[in-house]
C-alpha cells in the first residue's frame, strides 16, 4: 500500500467520522459500554475463578489410619499416600495433635479438656490438585493399607465446580452477546457514511476503483471507533474496579474476599480491550460496507 494511498484512507476515514458528529459519538459510546459490560463480567469471573481456587485448597480428604497401627507404621504411609496421582500433599496429624485441635476448636467445654488423646485416631489431610477428580483420588486413598476410614465433602467439591462452570457459561454468552450488539451497532452506523456516499461509491466503481481502495477509508473509520472506544472504556474500568477493590478492602463484613490487584492484570486487560475494540470496529465496517461493493 502506498504512502500516500494510506493518508488519503486516513483522512477519508477521519472525515467520515466527524462528518456525522452524533452518531459517531454514540458509536464509540455503545463500543464503550460493552466493553465495559464485558470487561467487568470478565474481571468479576476472573475473581470469582481466583477465589474457588483458593477455596479449593483448603479443601480437604481426611484419611484416618488404622488402629492397629502405632505412630511410627503410620508416618510410614505418607510416601504411598503421596504416590497416588492427583494428590498435592499428605500432612501427618498424630492423635495428641488431632486432641489439641479439637480442644482449641472448644475452649470453653470443660468435658472436651481432659480427654484421653487414644480414643482419636492419626490422621493424614491430603490436598488434591483436581477437585474433578476427587472421587477417584478417594477410592485410591481408601486402597492403601493402613487406612481405615476416608472422610471426603464431594457435595462440596462438586460445588465448587459447579459454581466455576455456570460462571463461565454466563460469562462467554453475555460477552459473545454484547460483541454482536456492538458490531452491530457500529455497522449501521458506517451504513449512514456509505449511504450517504452511495453515488461517490458508484462513480468510483465504474472509473475502475477497486473494492479495496473503496472499503479501505471505512475500514479505518471503523478502526478509530474500536480503539478510542476501547481506549476510553479501558481507563473507566481501571478507575471502577480501583473503587470497587477500595469499597471491598473497607468493608468488615467481606475481608474474606481478595480482590486481585489491577496493576496486576493491567497489561492482559489493555491488550483484550485493543483488540476486541479493532475487531468490533473493523468488523462492523466491512459488514456495513460489503453490500455497496457487490456487483
Amino acid at each position: 500500500m502506498a504512502k500516500h494511498d494510506f493518508r488519503y484512507f486516513a483522512h477519508e476515514g477521519l472525515s467520515n467520522m466527524f462528518s456525522h458528529g452524533f452518531m459517531s459519538f454514540a458509536a464509540i459510546g455503545i463500543t464503550v459500554a460493552c466493553l465495559l459490560i464485558m470487561g467487568t463480567f470478565t474481571l468479576v469471573a476472573v475473581n470469582a475463578n481466583e477465589l474457588l481456587r483458593d477455596l479449593e485448597q483448603e479443601n480437604e480428604i481426611l484419611a484416618y489410619v488404622d488402629d492397629s497401627y502405632d505412630e511410627a507404621q503410620a508416618r510410614a504411609l505418607e510416601k504411598k499416600l503421596l504416590s497416588i496421582p492427583n494428590v498435592a500433599s499428605a500432612t501427618f496429624i498424630s492423635k495428641e495433635e488431632a486432641m489439641e485441635n479439637f480442644v482449641e476448636q472448644y475452649p470453653d467445654e470443660a468435658l472436651f479438656q481432659d480427654l484421653d488423646p487414644e480414643i482419636l485416631r492419626d490422621r493424614y489431610a491430603i490436598k488434591i490438585a483436581n477437585l474433578r477428580q476427587q472421587k477417584q483420588t478417594v477410592e485410591r486413598v481408601k486402597a492403601v493399607e493402613g487406612i481405615a476410614k476416608v472422610n471426603a465433602y464431594e457435595e462440596i467439591a462438586g460445588g465448587f465446580i459447579t459454581v466455576r462452570n455456570v460462571a463461565t457459561v454466563v460469562c462467554v454468552a453475555l460477552i459473545a452477546i454484547l460483541f454482536v450488539v456492538s458490531v452491530f451497532i457500529i455497522s449501521n452506523t458506517i451504513k449512514l457514511t456509505t449511504f450517504d456516499r452511495r453515488e461517490e461509491i458508484a462513480i468510483m466503481r465504474m472509473v475502475g476503483a477497486t473494492n479495496g481502495f473503496i472499503r479501505w477509508p471505512f475500514v479505518y473509520e471503523g478502526f478509530l471507533f474500536g480503539i478510542l472506544g476501547a481506549a476510553m472504556a479501558f481507563l473507566l474500568q481501571w478507575g471502577l474496579y480501583e473503587a470497587v477493590a477500595r469499597g471491598v478492602a473497607n468493608n468488615d463484613t467481606l475481608q474474606l474476599i481478595s480482590i486481585i490487584p489491577f496493576t496486576d492484570m493491567w497489561v492482559p486487560v489493555a491488550v483484550s480491550f485493543a483488540v476486541a475494540g479493532i475487531i468490533i470496529g473493523v468488523g462492523g465496517s466491512l459488514s456495513a460496507i460489503r453490500k455497496f461493493l457487490q456487483v
